[in-house]
């Protein structure tokens, strides 16, 4: 009913501008005025407008977004690199706040005195090379060293040493995500899609020697400041694994193995504390994966050694699982 009543609240709106528009026209018509002609009290009104929205309305909106939503654009890092990536971030988004700042009100101000008057005439101005240069220069001379900058971070961030990494297997299909931990021997047995059948819902070669003591889990556990080594599959689609909490994101690609490293440093019990009880370290897809995209959401936990050699400790690997099924 709500849906309705909405539905007709925008019709009879859009009904109404029609008639005040209708209206205008005629006014016009019995004023023998044409009412597509642009006068200098339009240009006035526009250009006074143009100064007043977008010099002053919305520059003051976006302060006050920054003011009350601001502390809404990432969430506290809790991994080792979420640092680097924070900073990465700041710096960029200062810069770019620095030149919006620098060039809207230029932009008002300059729509607002370069109106359309009848006394006035633009001045015919086809090319300066001097110009040319500055604002091709400029610019390059900003951004190449922002953009080195930002490689660097991410060649250190994906270029490092996980030699002593805990090997987690992310699996994403349509619209669920499953999680296969390397056994004692840290290392995860083959797979391949053609072997997808029944219990064997990632299609583990179960002849690899590897594979036996495998651990095929709906959440993923963590121990705090231990590395871990996430490597990522997907069965049909594109799906993207995004931690956004840990600052990782890798997309999942069909035929293909990515992955991504990283050291939590805060325990999911230290940011209940921080953020309260519901709080939650959720892995998400942040690819739109197809009409249930939304159900795509698994729990990370982080804890001690103590607290996760218990949880593993319930956990039955892949070996025993298919043969007590």
């Amino acid at each position: 009913m709500e849906s309705i009543l909405v539905g007709l609240i925008i019709l009879l709106s859009v009904i109404v501008l029609v008639q005040l528009l209708r209206v205008n026209e005629l006014i016009s018509e019995v004023k023998n005025e044409d009412p597509n002609e642009i006068t200098e009290k339009d240009n006035n009104t526009q250009g006074i407008l143009t100064f007043l929205i977008v010099g002053v309305l919305f520059l003051a909106f976006v302060l006050w977004q920054f003011k009350y939503w601001g502390i809404h654009i990432l969430p506290p890092a809790s991994s080792l690199h979420g640092a680097t990536i924070d900073t990465l971030m700041n710096v960029t988004l200062g810069l770019i706040i620095f030149v919006f700042f620098l060039t809207q009100p230029v932009l008002a101000w300059f729509s607002f005195k370069y109106r359309g008057l009848k006394n006035s005439a633009a001045y015919y101005y086809p090319h300066n090379n001097k110009l040319e240069v500055i604002w091709t220069v400029v610019p390059t001379l900003v951004l190449t060293p922002l953009i080195i900058y930002g490689l660097n971070v991410w060649n250190d961030i994906t270029n490092a040493d996980t030699t002593n990494s805990k090997v987690i297997e992310l699996y994403a299909k349509q619209f669920n995500w499953t999680a296969r931990y390397a056994g004692e021997d840290n290392s995860l047995g083959k797979a391949n899609y053609k072997l997808v059948k029944g219990l064997n819902e990632l299609g583990v070669d179960m002849e690899d020697e590897n594979a036996g003591d495998d651990i095929i889990t709906r959440e993923v556990h963590l121990v705090i400041d231990q590395p871990v080594l996430l490597k990522m599959r997907s069965q049909d689609v594109i799906h993207s694994a995004f931690l956004p909490h840990f600052r990782v994101q890798m997309n999942c690609v069909p035929g293909m193995t990515t992955q991504f490293g990283f050291t939590p440093t805060q325990t999911t019990a230290e940011m209940k504390e921080q953020e309260g009880e519901d709080f939650e370290f959720v892995l998400l897809c942040n690819k739109i994966c197809g009409a249930a995209h939304y159900n795509m959401k698994m729990k990370f936990i982080v804890e001690s050694q103590e607290e996760y050699d218990t949880w593993m400790a319930s956990q039955k690997t892949l070996k025993n699982t298919l043969t007590l099924n």
